[in-house]
Protein backbone atom coordinates (compact mmCIF):
# COMPACT_ATOMS: atom_id res chain seq x y z
CA UNK A 1 0.00 0.00 0.00
CA UNK A 2 3.01 2.27 -0.32
CA UNK A 3 3.94 4.18 -3.50
CA UNK A 4 7.58 3.39 -2.69
CA UNK A 5 6.90 -0.15 -3.90
CA UNK A 6 7.31 1.12 -7.44
CA UNK A 7 10.82 2.38 -6.75
CA UNK A 8 12.46 -0.53 -4.94
CA UNK A 9 11.40 -3.88 -3.60
CA UNK A 10 13.33 -6.82 -2.19
CA UNK A 11 12.15 -9.98 -0.50
CA UNK A 12 14.81 -11.99 1.27
CA UNK A 13 12.48 -14.21 3.27
CA UNK A 14 8.75 -14.61 3.03
CA UNK A 15 6.80 -15.88 6.03
CA UNK A 16 3.59 -17.76 5.28
CA UNK A 17 0.87 -18.57 7.79
CA UNK A 18 0.78 -22.22 6.81
CA UNK A 19 3.32 -24.94 6.28
CA UNK A 20 1.77 -25.73 2.92
CA UNK A 21 4.20 -23.52 1.03
CA UNK A 22 7.36 -24.32 2.97
CA UNK A 23 10.32 -24.92 0.70
CA UNK A 24 8.78 -23.34 -2.40
CA UNK A 25 10.13 -20.25 -4.10
CA UNK A 26 7.54 -17.56 -4.38
CA UNK A 27 7.02 -14.95 -7.07
CA UNK A 28 4.98 -11.93 -6.01
CA UNK A 29 3.04 -9.88 -8.53
CA UNK A 30 2.30 -6.52 -6.99
CA UNK A 31 0.38 -3.59 -8.39
CA UNK A 32 0.73 -0.72 -5.90
CA UNK A 33 -1.89 1.99 -5.77
CA UNK A 34 -0.27 4.28 -8.30
CA UNK A 35 2.48 1.97 -9.54
CA UNK A 36 0.73 1.00 -12.78
CA UNK A 37 0.11 4.61 -13.72
CA UNK A 38 3.70 5.66 -13.01
CA UNK A 39 5.53 2.69 -14.42
CA UNK A 40 3.06 1.30 -16.91
CA UNK A 41 3.21 -2.31 -15.65
CA UNK A 42 2.84 -4.36 -12.50
CA UNK A 43 5.98 -5.05 -10.50
CA UNK A 44 7.28 -8.61 -10.10
CA UNK A 45 9.46 -9.60 -7.14
CA UNK A 46 11.00 -13.04 -6.75
CA UNK A 47 12.13 -14.27 -3.34
CA UNK A 48 15.82 -15.01 -3.05
CA UNK A 49 15.33 -18.15 -0.93
CA UNK A 50 12.84 -20.83 -0.06
CA UNK A 51 9.62 -19.78 1.63
CA UNK A 52 9.57 -20.67 5.31
CA UNK A 53 6.77 -21.15 7.78
CA UNK A 54 6.14 -18.07 9.87
CA UNK A 55 5.94 -18.13 13.65
CA UNK A 56 2.14 -18.09 13.72
CA UNK A 57 0.94 -17.12 17.20
CA UNK A 58 3.99 -16.16 19.28
CA UNK A 59 4.49 -16.92 22.96
CA UNK A 60 4.69 -13.20 23.69
CA UNK A 61 1.57 -12.04 21.83
CA UNK A 62 -0.70 -12.35 24.87
CA UNK A 63 1.93 -10.66 27.07
CA UNK A 64 1.94 -7.62 24.78
CA UNK A 65 -1.71 -7.04 25.72
CA UNK A 66 -0.43 -5.99 29.19
CA UNK A 67 2.37 -3.78 27.88
CA UNK A 68 0.85 -1.74 25.06
CA UNK A 69 1.84 1.55 26.68
CA UNK A 70 4.90 2.77 28.55
CA UNK A 71 3.99 2.85 32.24
CA UNK A 72 3.46 6.12 34.08
CA UNK A 73 6.01 8.57 35.45
CA UNK A 74 6.26 7.05 38.96
CA UNK A 75 6.60 3.49 37.66
CA UNK A 76 9.38 1.52 35.98
CA UNK A 77 8.86 -1.50 33.72
CA UNK A 78 11.79 -3.93 33.96
CA UNK A 79 12.61 -6.84 31.65
CA UNK A 80 15.26 -9.51 32.27
CA UNK A 81 15.92 -12.00 29.48
CA UNK A 82 18.56 -14.52 28.43
CA UNK A 83 18.20 -14.22 24.65
CA UNK A 84 20.36 -17.27 23.66
CA UNK A 85 23.60 -16.24 22.00
CA UNK A 86 23.99 -17.18 18.36
CA UNK A 87 27.43 -18.50 19.19
CA UNK A 88 25.66 -21.28 21.18
CA UNK A 89 22.53 -21.73 19.03
CA UNK A 90 24.49 -22.33 15.84
CA UNK A 91 26.52 -25.36 16.88
CA UNK A 92 26.03 -28.92 15.72
CA UNK A 93 25.59 -29.89 19.38
CA UNK A 94 22.72 -27.41 19.74
CA UNK A 95 21.00 -28.53 16.57
CA UNK A 96 21.27 -32.27 17.25
CA UNK A 97 21.43 -32.65 21.06
CA UNK A 98 20.17 -29.53 22.87
CA UNK A 99 17.37 -28.41 20.54
CA UNK A 100 16.67 -31.29 18.10
CA UNK A 101 12.96 -30.43 18.24
CA UNK A 102 13.53 -26.91 16.86
CA UNK A 103 13.26 -26.40 13.09
CA UNK A 104 16.79 -25.56 11.85
CA UNK A 105 15.70 -22.29 10.20
CA UNK A 106 14.21 -21.14 13.52
CA UNK A 107 17.68 -21.38 15.10
CA UNK A 108 19.18 -19.09 12.49
CA UNK A 109 20.23 -15.68 13.75
CA UNK A 110 18.16 -13.58 11.32
CA UNK A 111 14.99 -15.46 12.15
CA UNK A 112 15.50 -15.26 15.91
CA UNK A 113 16.55 -11.61 15.79
CA UNK A 114 13.37 -10.60 13.99
CA UNK A 115 11.28 -12.40 16.61
CA UNK A 116 13.34 -10.96 19.46
CA UNK A 117 13.09 -7.36 18.24
CA UNK A 118 9.33 -7.75 17.83
CA UNK A 119 9.06 -9.23 21.33
CA UNK A 120 11.17 -6.57 23.07
CA UNK A 121 9.56 -3.64 21.24
CA UNK A 122 6.14 -4.82 22.38
CA UNK A 123 7.05 -4.75 26.07
CA UNK A 124 7.35 -0.92 26.14
CA UNK A 125 10.00 -1.33 28.85
CA UNK A 126 11.96 1.32 30.74
CA UNK A 127 14.83 -1.00 31.72
CA UNK A 128 15.91 -4.12 29.84
CA UNK A 129 18.67 -6.42 31.11
CA UNK A 130 19.76 -9.03 28.57
CA UNK A 131 22.16 -11.95 28.89
CA UNK A 132 23.92 -13.95 26.16
CA UNK A 133 24.02 -11.03 23.73
CA UNK A 134 26.44 -11.50 20.83
CA UNK A 135 28.54 -8.38 20.38
CA UNK A 136 27.59 -8.10 16.68
CA UNK A 137 23.91 -8.55 17.55
CA UNK A 138 24.10 -5.68 20.05
CA UNK A 139 25.87 -3.34 17.64
CA UNK A 140 24.12 -4.19 14.37
CA UNK A 141 20.66 -5.26 15.48
CA UNK A 142 19.41 -4.66 19.02
CA UNK A 143 20.90 -1.22 19.72
CA UNK A 144 19.55 0.34 16.48
CA UNK A 145 16.16 -1.39 16.80
CA UNK A 146 15.60 -0.39 20.42
CA UNK A 147 16.98 3.10 19.79
CA UNK A 148 13.99 3.64 17.50
CA UNK A 149 11.74 2.91 20.51
CA UNK A 150 13.52 5.41 22.76
CA UNK A 151 15.96 3.05 24.49
CA UNK A 152 19.70 3.57 24.90
CA UNK A 153 21.97 0.58 25.50
CA UNK A 154 25.32 -0.29 27.06
CA UNK A 155 27.19 -3.54 26.48
CA UNK A 156 29.72 -5.55 28.49
CA UNK A 157 31.41 -8.51 26.83
CA UNK A 158 32.47 -11.56 28.83
CA UNK A 159 36.18 -12.19 29.11
CA UNK A 160 37.48 -14.31 26.21
CA UNK A 161 33.95 -14.68 24.77
CA UNK A 162 31.90 -13.33 21.87
CA UNK A 163 28.83 -12.66 24.01
CA UNK A 164 27.98 -10.67 27.09
CA UNK A 165 25.45 -8.49 28.87
CA UNK A 166 23.37 -5.57 27.63
CA UNK A 167 21.39 -3.03 29.65
CA UNK A 168 18.95 -0.67 27.95
CA UNK A 169 17.18 2.30 29.56
CA UNK A 170 14.43 4.63 28.35
CA UNK A 171 16.00 7.99 27.48
CA UNK A 172 13.06 10.17 28.44
CA UNK A 173 12.84 8.52 31.89
CA UNK A 174 16.51 8.09 32.78
CA UNK A 175 19.85 9.71 32.20
CA UNK A 176 23.04 7.67 32.46
CA UNK A 177 25.29 8.64 35.38
CA UNK A 178 28.03 6.01 35.58
CA UNK A 179 29.15 2.47 34.76
CA UNK A 180 30.79 0.07 37.24
CA UNK A 181 31.26 -3.27 35.46
CA UNK A 182 33.58 -6.00 36.73
CA UNK A 183 34.80 -9.44 35.73
CA UNK A 184 34.42 -11.68 38.80
CA UNK A 185 37.82 -13.36 38.40
CA UNK A 186 39.70 -10.07 37.97
CA UNK A 187 37.85 -8.41 40.87
CA UNK A 188 38.74 -11.31 43.16
CA UNK A 189 42.39 -11.17 42.13
CA UNK A 190 42.99 -7.44 42.34
CA UNK A 191 40.25 -5.50 44.15
CA UNK A 192 41.11 -5.01 47.86
CA UNK A 193 37.38 -4.99 48.67
CA UNK A 194 37.35 -8.74 47.98
CA UNK A 195 40.61 -9.56 49.79
CA UNK A 196 38.88 -11.29 52.70
CA UNK A 197 36.93 -13.56 50.34
CA UNK A 198 40.03 -14.13 48.21
CA UNK A 199 42.01 -15.19 51.29
CA UNK A 200 39.26 -17.61 52.40
CA UNK A 201 39.13 -19.07 48.90
CA UNK A 202 42.91 -19.56 48.82
CA UNK A 203 42.43 -22.40 51.32
CA UNK A 204 40.56 -24.31 48.62
CA UNK A 205 42.90 -24.26 45.59
CA UNK A 206 40.74 -26.51 43.35
CA UNK A 207 37.72 -24.24 43.79
CA UNK A 208 39.81 -21.09 43.54
CA UNK A 209 41.23 -22.22 40.21
CA UNK A 210 37.75 -22.90 38.83
CA UNK A 211 36.42 -19.55 39.99
CA UNK A 212 39.36 -17.67 38.47
CA UNK A 213 38.97 -19.51 35.14
CA UNK A 214 35.37 -18.40 34.67
CA UNK A 215 34.61 -15.59 32.24
CA UNK A 216 31.45 -14.35 34.03
CA UNK A 217 30.94 -10.61 34.44
CA UNK A 218 28.71 -8.18 36.30
CA UNK A 219 27.30 -5.09 34.61
CA UNK A 220 26.34 -2.21 36.91
CA UNK A 221 24.76 1.02 35.67
CA UNK A 222 23.71 4.00 37.78
CA UNK A 223 20.78 5.93 36.32
CA UNK A 224 19.00 9.13 37.35
CA UNK A 225 15.35 9.96 36.85
CA UNK A 226 14.89 12.74 34.30
CA UNK A 227 11.71 13.97 35.99
CA UNK A 228 12.93 13.73 39.59
CA UNK A 229 16.75 14.09 39.82
CA UNK A 230 16.66 13.06 43.50
CA UNK A 231 15.76 9.55 42.33
CA UNK A 232 18.70 7.43 41.28
CA UNK A 233 18.78 3.68 40.73
CA UNK A 234 21.52 1.04 40.58
CA UNK A 235 20.79 -1.50 37.84
CA UNK A 236 22.88 -4.69 38.01
CA UNK A 237 22.89 -7.45 35.40
CA UNK A 238 24.72 -10.78 35.43
CA UNK A 239 24.90 -14.33 34.09
CA UNK A 240 26.37 -16.78 36.59
CA UNK A 241 28.30 -19.99 35.89
CA UNK A 242 26.02 -22.60 34.31
CA UNK A 243 27.24 -26.05 35.41
CA UNK A 244 24.66 -28.20 37.31
CA UNK A 245 27.30 -29.08 39.93
CA UNK A 246 28.63 -25.51 40.13
CA UNK A 247 26.60 -24.33 43.13
CA UNK A 248 29.79 -23.56 45.10
CA UNK A 249 31.20 -21.50 42.20
CA UNK A 250 27.96 -19.53 41.90
CA UNK A 251 28.01 -18.76 45.63
CA UNK A 252 31.47 -17.22 45.29
CA UNK A 253 30.42 -15.27 42.18
CA UNK A 254 27.27 -13.89 43.81
CA UNK A 255 29.25 -12.92 46.94
CA UNK A 256 31.61 -10.88 44.75
CA UNK A 257 28.64 -9.39 42.87
CA UNK A 258 26.79 -8.30 46.01
CA UNK A 259 29.96 -6.90 47.57
CA UNK A 260 30.58 -4.83 44.44
CA UNK A 261 26.95 -3.66 44.27
CA UNK A 262 27.26 -2.65 47.94
CA UNK A 263 30.28 -0.50 47.03
CA UNK A 264 28.26 1.26 44.30
CA UNK A 265 24.89 1.56 46.06
CA UNK A 266 26.14 2.25 49.59
CA UNK A 267 29.56 3.91 49.24
CA UNK A 268 29.51 5.76 45.90
CA UNK A 269 25.79 6.58 45.84
CA UNK A 270 24.58 6.15 49.42
CA UNK A 271 21.16 4.54 49.83
CA UNK A 272 20.14 4.29 46.19
CA UNK A 273 17.76 1.40 45.41
CA UNK A 274 19.04 -1.69 43.63
CA UNK A 275 17.48 -3.71 40.82
CA UNK A 276 19.50 -6.87 40.20
CA UNK A 277 18.57 -8.85 37.08
CA UNK A 278 20.02 -11.90 35.44
CA UNK A 279 20.29 -15.55 34.63
CA UNK A 280 21.53 -16.85 37.97
CA UNK A 281 21.50 -20.51 36.86
CA UNK A 282 20.04 -21.20 40.30
CA UNK A 283 16.65 -22.64 41.23
CA UNK A 284 14.69 -21.34 44.24
CA UNK A 285 15.93 -24.32 46.28
CA UNK A 286 19.61 -23.41 45.67
CA UNK A 287 22.10 -21.86 48.05
CA UNK A 288 22.59 -18.90 45.70
CA UNK A 289 18.89 -18.01 45.72
CA UNK A 290 18.69 -18.48 49.49
CA UNK A 291 21.76 -16.28 50.00
CA UNK A 292 20.39 -13.44 47.86
CA UNK A 293 16.94 -13.70 49.42
CA UNK A 294 17.89 -14.05 53.09
CA UNK A 295 21.10 -12.03 53.31
CA UNK A 296 23.29 -14.91 54.44
CA UNK A 297 24.50 -18.45 53.81
CA UNK A 298 25.81 -20.87 56.44
CA UNK A 299 29.22 -22.51 56.09
CA UNK A 300 27.59 -25.95 56.25
CA UNK A 301 25.11 -25.35 53.39
CA UNK A 302 24.98 -28.34 51.03
CA UNK A 303 25.92 -26.19 48.02
CA UNK A 304 29.44 -25.81 49.38
CA UNK A 305 29.90 -29.47 48.46
CA UNK A 306 27.96 -29.33 45.17
CA UNK A 307 30.80 -30.96 43.21
CA UNK A 308 31.86 -33.52 45.79
CA UNK A 309 34.13 -33.60 48.82
CA UNK A 310 37.25 -32.72 46.81
CA UNK A 311 35.79 -29.30 46.06
CA UNK A 312 34.21 -28.57 49.41
CA UNK A 313 34.76 -24.94 50.46
CA UNK A 314 32.86 -24.09 53.61
CA UNK A 315 32.55 -20.41 54.44
CA UNK A 316 29.76 -18.24 55.86
CA UNK A 317 28.73 -15.26 53.72
CA UNK A 318 26.45 -12.27 54.21
CA UNK A 319 25.28 -9.13 52.43
CA UNK A 320 23.42 -6.03 53.67
CA UNK A 321 20.56 -5.82 51.17
CA UNK A 322 16.88 -6.68 51.63
CA UNK A 323 16.18 -8.24 48.25
CA UNK A 324 12.96 -9.71 46.91
CA UNK A 325 12.30 -11.68 43.73
CA UNK A 326 9.85 -9.30 42.04
CA UNK A 327 8.36 -12.01 39.81
CA UNK A 328 8.25 -14.60 42.57
CA UNK A 329 9.34 -18.16 41.82
CA UNK A 330 7.78 -19.25 38.51
CA UNK A 331 7.63 -22.97 37.73
CA UNK A 332 10.24 -22.32 35.04
CA UNK A 333 11.98 -19.57 33.11
CA UNK A 334 14.06 -22.02 31.07
CA UNK A 335 12.37 -24.84 29.15
CA UNK A 336 14.43 -27.17 26.98
CA UNK A 337 14.03 -30.82 26.06
CA UNK A 338 15.98 -32.23 28.99
CA UNK A 339 15.33 -29.61 31.68
CA UNK A 340 12.92 -26.98 32.88
CA UNK A 341 13.28 -24.79 35.94
CA UNK A 342 13.36 -21.26 37.32
CA UNK A 343 16.84 -19.79 36.75
CA UNK A 344 16.12 -16.09 36.04
CA UNK A 345 15.14 -13.36 38.49
CA UNK A 346 14.58 -9.65 38.93
CA UNK A 347 15.66 -8.92 42.50
CA UNK A 348 14.59 -5.57 43.92
CA UNK A 349 15.45 -3.54 46.99
CA UNK A 350 12.27 -4.04 49.00
CA UNK A 351 13.01 -1.09 51.29
CA UNK A 352 12.75 1.34 48.37
CA UNK A 353 10.75 -0.38 45.63
CA UNK A 354 7.53 -2.34 45.40
CA UNK A 355 5.94 -4.47 42.70
CA UNK A 356 3.01 -2.87 40.91
CA UNK A 357 2.32 -5.77 38.55
CA UNK A 358 4.00 -8.88 37.17
CA UNK A 359 3.31 -9.59 33.50
CA UNK A 360 2.10 -13.23 33.35
CA UNK A 361 4.43 -15.73 31.75
CA UNK A 362 3.21 -17.63 28.67
CA UNK A 363 0.93 -20.56 29.46
CA UNK A 364 2.39 -24.07 29.55
CA UNK A 365 0.41 -24.84 26.38
CA UNK A 366 2.04 -21.89 24.58
CA UNK A 367 5.53 -22.89 25.74
CA UNK A 368 5.11 -26.52 24.69
CA UNK A 369 3.20 -25.99 21.41
CA UNK A 370 6.39 -26.92 19.55
CA UNK A 371 7.59 -29.29 22.33
CA UNK A 372 10.11 -26.97 24.03
CA UNK A 373 12.15 -23.77 23.56
CA UNK A 374 13.46 -22.25 21.36
CA UNK A 375 10.87 -22.73 18.63
CA UNK A 376 9.45 -21.10 15.54
CA UNK A 377 7.34 -18.92 17.85
CA UNK A 378 9.92 -18.16 20.58
CA UNK A 379 13.49 -16.94 19.95
CA UNK A 380 15.26 -18.22 23.08
CA UNK A 381 15.39 -21.21 25.42
CA UNK A 382 14.57 -18.79 28.27
CA UNK A 383 11.43 -16.73 28.91
CA UNK A 384 11.56 -13.00 29.62
CA UNK A 385 10.61 -11.80 33.09
CA UNK A 386 8.66 -8.53 33.14
CA UNK A 387 7.38 -6.47 36.05
CA UNK A 388 6.27 -2.92 36.79
CA UNK A 389 7.87 -1.37 39.87
CA UNK A 390 7.24 1.85 41.73
CA UNK A 391 9.19 3.80 44.32
CA UNK A 392 7.87 3.49 47.86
Amino acid sequence: DSPAWGEAATAERVFTPSNALVGLRLKLRCTPGDGAQRYGAPLEVESSGPVEAGPGACTFDSRHLYTKKVCGRGSVRVVSYNVLADTYAQTEFSRTVLYPYCAPYALELDYRQNLLKKELAGYSADLICLQEVDKSVFVDSLAPALDAFGLEGVFRIKEKQHEGLATFYRRDKFSFLSQHDIAFSEALRSDPRHKELHDKLAKYPLVQEKVLQRSSVLQVSVLQSTTDPSRKICVANTHLYWHPKGGNIRLIQIAVALSHIKHVACDLYPSIPVVFCGDFNSTPSSGTYSFINSGGIAEDHEDWVSNGEEERCNMPLSHPFKLLSACGEPAYTNYVGGFHGCLDYIFIDKNALEVEQVIPLPSHEEVTTHQALPSVSHPSDHIALICDLKWK
